[in-house]
């Protein structure tokens, strides 16, 4: 595995840190509009960092567990993103000219965030353990 470099390795830790700040604060009700935002900058950060550290080898095993926790990061950022939709409604806006595509959008978008990030967790938690288990294999 590629490894981050010291200033890479504070970025990921204090994304991480952001996003479960943000998404705590935001679920107790404790000051969504700064939580929301918060949360979506951390999980960019998060995500981008751990994106960059790549698998340079040949195990079938590893890459598949990458491509899983790749997968992972894009819905940290969903979920932040949903998040931010939640509290702002900037796309919800957009729709209020159409009573039945904004019902359906607020139907089918507002509290969704919450499954979305349980979902990247067990999948980070998975493939951090997984990958671990392998590295260790040698």
């Amino acid at each position: 595995m590629k490894e981050l470099n010291n200033v890479q390795n504070w970025i990921f830790i204090i994304g991480g840190g952001l996003m479960t700040l943000g998404a705590g604060c935001y679920a107790f009700l404790l000051v969504q509009d700064v939580a929301a935002v918060v949360a979506f900058v951390g999980a960019v950060a998060f995500a981008s960092m751990q994106m960059m550290q790549t698998y340079q080898g040949t195990s079938l095993t590893l890459r598949r567990l990458r491509k899983i926790m790749t997968f992972a990061d894009i819905l940290f950022i969903v979920a932040g993103l949903l998040m931010v939709e939640q509290q702002f409604g900037c796309v919800a806006r957009l729709l209020a000219d159409h009573p039945s595509w904004y019902v359906t959008f607020v139907s089918a978008t507002y509290g969704k965030w919450v499954v979305v990030l349980l979902i990247a967790a067990v999948l980070e938690l998975y493939t951090m353990h997984r990958i671990s288990s392998e590295l260790d294999k040698g």
